[in-house]
């Protein structure tokens, strides 16, 4: 039996080259938005948690000290560490480890990101309780997820869709229950924005390499949704569909 690092270490090690090369997570004016933060500050220590194929890291580099790119899979972080040298940003350093427990010194960061990552943490209030732990007093929590629908059926076939795709899917929490997380944290949000993410039905299912038997599956609960749950998400014929993503910006007082 494996726990649930173990499911994420295996998930994502054997499909970390997909995830740097994959447009949903290499685009985005989301992206836009994490290095006009970093920019706020001179010279800028930053935490990427969760960091995946490395690309909230490659955009604040420029604009900063120091990154550290901190992942729970070590097959990430090979990638993003040769990404970083072919980009010449030589001042990204990899780290392994857990969300839940990181490895450094109270207040030593003037910027924490995390970017489609969270869904995937165990114990995401102990994970943003350690984001604020290791943030200084000024620095900057951003969060930027898929989210969970406020609609509890539309919510029902979100997280059952994404757990049959990826079986180290935790769970998309909503625009408010982030807010109030965040809150519980420590910290005191001073923006948050929603949109929708275009989702291609077959290289969703193919960066993740899902079982077809799982494909079948979450076709199979598309075409029998409910008419407001397949408007909700937009589903297309080839079960493409939009899901709901979030950006929010907290301050360590």
């Amino acid at each position: 039996m494996r726990n649930h690092d173990q499911v994420i270490a295996e998930q994502f090690g054997s499909t970390a080259a997909a995830y740097l090369t994959s447009a949903v997570h290499a685009q985005g004016a989301d992206l836009q938005d994490i290095a006009a933060c970093a920019r706020q500050y001179a010279q800028a220590v930053i935490l990427d948690m969760g960091c995946g194929g490395g690309h909230a890291s490659f955009a604040v580099a420029p604009h900063a000290r120091q990154v550290i790119a901190y992942d729970l899979s070590a097959g990430m972080l090979d990638v993003v560490r040769q990404a970083a040298a072919e980009r010449q940003l030589d001042n990204i350093e990899t780290r392994q480890g857990s969300a839940d427990s990181l490895p450094f010194a109270d207040a030593g960061f003037d910027m924490v990101c995390t970017r489609f990552s969270a869904h995937h943490w165990h114990h995401l209030p102990q994970a943003l309780a350690e984001a604020a732990r290791v943030l200084k007093p000024g620095g900057r929590f951003i969060v930027i997820d898929t989210a969970a629908p406020a609609d509890v059926l539309a919510d029902t076939y979100m997280q059952a869709i994404e757990l049959l795709r990826d079986p180290s899917h935790v769970r998309n929490v909503s625009l408010a229950s982030w807010q109030w997380l965040i809150g519980q944290a420590g910290l005191h949000i001073e923006s948050d924005k929603s949109w929708k993410l275009h989702l291609e039905f077959s290289s969703w299912v193919a960066r993740m390499r899902t079982p077809p038997e799982h494909v079948a599956a979450i076709q199979s609960l598309w075409r029998s949704a409910p008419a407001e749950v397949r408007r909700y998400f937009n589903v297309a014929e080839d079960f493409s569909f939009d899901i709901d993503t979030v950006l929010l910006t907290a301050i360590k007082r």
